[in-house]
C-alpha cells in the first residue's frame, strides 16, 4: 500500500489512554493483597511475551478499591523502572501508575498492531526516559510520540502476520513450563516424599535427616556434587560463537569456546546467589558463578533439583557483594538416595528437559523471524500483499 496512506497519529488519538492506579499510601500495606484480583506490575509486564497473564500478586476487595480493573485486551506499557515495555492483558486485572493502559477505539487502531509499533519507538522512549534518580517514561513524553498508522484493515493484516509468530511462541512457552513442571513434580515425588517405584516395599530407617528408605543415605553435599569457581573470560579476550556463557544471573553472552561439557549445573557465587541452572549445551561458567565439577554420588539433574532445593542464601559470605562460599555450601547434609534410582530419573525427566531446550531453541528462530519482519512491515517496506496468508 501507498505509504502516503500511512498517517501519524498520538495513542490518545487512536482510543483511551490513561495510567493504572494504586492510591493507598502506604503500598504494600497488607490489607491490599491476597483476593482474587491479578495485580500485574512492570516485572510482570517485562516477562511477557505478547499476552499477559502471569502474576506475583494479587489485590484484595480492598485493593481493587483504590485501584481500577482494567479488562482483556488492554495494552500495558511501562513508564518507570522498565521503560516502554508492553504486553496485551490476556485477563483483567489491576495495574499501577508506574503502567499506562491503552485502549483502542475499535474504527481506528488494532492493539496487537500499536503493541508491535512500540518495539520500533521502544529505544527513543528509554532514551528520553533519563533520570538523575530513576528512569521515568511521564504520560506527556508518551503521547508526544507519533504512530505511523495505515488504514485499520492493512493494520489488522500486519499484526495478524505478526501475531502468528508470537502466538505460536506462546503455544511453546506453556508446554516448555508444563515439562519443566513435570519433571519437578517427578523429582519432589520421588526424592522427597520417596513415593519412587517400588517404594512400597521398602521400609524406612532412622537417619539424622528423619526416616529414609532402607538403601539411602545421609552425607555431605560434596559426597553428592563438588562445586567448582567458575573461569575468567574478559569481554575483550571474547569470540563470537554459539557457546553460552553462564554468569551469577544466567546466559550473558556467547563464545567460541566451551569450557564445560553438558550436561552442567550452575550457581551464582557472586552478586546473585540462589538461582541454579540446569545446562543442556557445552557452556564457559564466568568466575562469578560456581558449576558442579564432579557428579561423585549423583546424576546430572539429581544434583540440580537438590542444590535447587537449599537455601543458598544463607550462606552469603560477603559483607556488601553476596558471595556464596562453596566450601560451607559443601558440609550441608544431605539424602542420597541409590544411583541407580537416579539414572532412571534422569532418564525420564532428561528427555522432558530435553524437549522442552527443543521447543526453546525453535522460539529463538521464530524471534528471529519476527524481528527481520517487524520493522519492514510497520515501515511499509514490505507490501503486505505480497506475503501469503
Amino acid at each position: 500500500m501507498a505509504q502516503n496512506k500511512w498517517q501519524p497519529r498520538r495513542l490518545d488519538e487512536l482510543g483511551y489512554v490513561g495510567r493504572g492506579k494504586s492510591r493507598h499510601r502506604p503500598r504494600n500495606a497488607a490489607f491490599l493483597y491476597g483476593g482474587r484480583y491479578p495485580f500485574f506490575q512492570t516485572g510482570d509486564i517485562k516477562a511477557a511475551n505478547f499476552y499477559l497473564t502471569d502474576y506475583s500478586q494479587t489485590y484484595s476487595e480492598e485493593g481493587l478499591a483504590q485501584s481500577k480493573l482494567w479488562m482483556p485486551g488492554t495494552l500495558c506499557i511501562t513508564i518507570a523502572a522498565n521503560i516502554a515495555e508492553s504486553a496485551i492483558l490476556g485477563i483483567e486485572g489491576c495495574f499501577p501508575d508506574s503502567v499506562v493502559g491503552f485502549v483502542p477505539e475499535a474504527d481506528k487502531a488494532d492493539v496487537r498492531f500499536i503493541k508491535y509499533y512500540l518495539e520500533i519507538l521502544k529505544l527513543r522512549m528509554q532514551n528520553i526516559s533519563h533520570g538523575a534518580t530513576q528512569d521515568n517514561l511521564s504520560l506527556d513524553k508518551l503521547l508526544s510520540f507519533d504512530f505511523l498508522v495505515p488504514p485499520l484493515p492493512i493494520q489488522r493484516r500486519i499484526a495478524g502476520i505478526l501475531s502468528a509468530y508470537d502466538e505460536l511462541i506462546e503455544n511453546s512457552q506453556r508446554r516448555i513450563k508444563i515439562l519443566e513442571s513435570m519433571a519437578r513434580a517427578l523429582y519432589r515425588e520421588w526424592f522427597v516424599h520417596f513415593r519412587f517405584p517400588g517404594h512400597e516395599s521398602v521400609p524406612r530407617i532412622p537417619s539424622p535427616l528423619g526416616p529414609i528408605p532402607r538403601g539411602w543415605e545421609v552425607g555431605r553435599l560434596d559426597d553428592v556434587l563438588v562445586l567448582q569457581r567458575g573461569f575468567d573470560l574478559p569481554k575483550s579476550s571474547r569470540m563470537e560463537g554459539s557457546v553460552p556463557i553462564i554468569a551469577a544471573t544466567g546466559v550473558t553472552g556467547f563464545h567460541n569456546e566451551a569450557k564445560v561439557s553438558a550436561p552442567g549445573v550452575v550457581t551464582g557465587r557472586s552478586g546473585t546467589i540462589g538461582e541454579v541452572l540446569y545446562v543442556q549445551e557445552d557452556f564457559w561458567p564466568l568466575n562469578t558463578s560456581l558449576w558442579v565439577k564432579d557428579f561423585p554420588k549423583s546424576e546430572p539433574l539429581y544434583a540440580f533439583y537438590l542444590l535447587s532445593a537449599l537455601d543458598l542464601k544463607q550462606f552469603n559470605s560477603g559483607a556488601a557483594v553476596p558471595t556464596l562460599n562453596r566450601n560451607d555450601v559443601h558440609g550441608i547434609s544431605v539424602v542420597v538416595p541409590p544411583r541407580e534410582l537416579q539414572r532412571r530419573f534422569q532418564e525420564i525427566a532428561g528427555a522432558m528437559l530435553a524437549q522442552s531446550r527443543t521447543l526453546d531453541l525453535k522460539n529463538q528462530n521464530l524471534r528471529r523471524t519476527r524481528d527481520l519482519l517487524l520493522p519492514r512491515l510497520l515501515s511499509g517496506q514490505i507490501e503486505v500483499q505480497d506475503i501469503d496468508a
